[in-house]
């Protein structure tokens, strides 16, 4: 069954968008305690109290994932809290735009230490806490289908989910034998606040309705239906699957 009863969880950018709705989906299939990291404390709380009136337990930690400082927190204050930790989700990224042409050295740096640098860290000491409690564990990290390319305007974005790919089959090979589990969703194209307003910018007001009309399903796709595939490479129900980069998306990938 796809239950994670008595599971400590910690999840990266779990106050908004994707990483909140699993957070909700976790608590809801039974997860002992949930971490989450985020930069808005106010949003953070707010999360962590809506969270805690289901019956879950649930510490937020403020931080910034491009500061290795605030990284390194993360899982000990897991530990000292909760006393152990048997997953994580790299939810946090930024989808900032800029083709190979226009994006300049800081904004490339920048993307990389939050979708790449801040992830292995995580991942790191999650690996490290793991093995010294010595019953496994499994670590979901938020790819995107712009691992096969991506399109012109987000090459720094492709790059880093594209490296960050490589980690996960990397990480998942090193430590099979340890009963860790690493995997990796290819997202498509979600619907999330941060996308909204991106596109709003772009495309304007009526973006949402455009774009929907021209998806094989008729829409964008939701967190929620990402948030099942998290919880299922979380549970016990995928306790033979490690090193998979999943693609999620209505699009056949290379057709």
């Amino acid at each position: 069954m796809m239950i994670v009863k008595g599971k400590v969880i910690v999840i990266t950018g779990g106050t908004q968008g994707l990483g909140k709705e699993v957070a909700f989906t976790l608590a809801n299939a039974g997860a002992a305690g949930l971490v989450l990291t985020g930069r808005n404390h106010g949003r953070g709380e707010q999360t962590a109290g809506e969270l805690k009136k289901q019956g879950c337990e649930v510490r937020f930690i403020a931080g910034d994932l491009t500061k290795e400082a605030d990284c390194r927190r993360i899982i000990p204050e897991a530990l000292s809290y909760f006393g152990g930790v048997h997953g994580l989700v790299n939810a946090a990224g930024t989808t900032d735009r800029g083709s190979l042409e226009e994006i300049n050295v800081e904004a490339w740096d920048h993307i990389f230490s939050l979708n790449v640098r801040g992830a292995f860290i995580l991942m790191q000491d999650t690996v490290r806490a793991m093995k010294q409690a010595g019953g496994g564990g499994s670590i979901v990290n938020i790819l995107s289908d712009c691992v096969h390319g991506g399109p012109p305007e987000l090459a720094a974005y492709s790059a880093s989910k594209g490296a960050l790919a490589v980690l996960t089959k990397n990480a998942a090979n090193a430590h099979k034998h340890d009963k860790i589990r690493i995997n990796g969703i290819n997202m498509g194209w979600t619907l999330t606040d941060h996308e909204d307003e991106l596109q709003k910018q772009r495309l304007g007001p009526d973006w949402l309705k455009q774009a929907e009309a021209t998806q094989p399903f008729g829409r964008i796709m939701r967190p929620s239906d990402i948030a099942g595939l998290v919880l299922y490479l979380l549970s016990d129900a995928s306790q033979m699957m490690t090193g998979a980069l999943i693609d999620f998306n209505q699009h056949v990938i290379g057709c």
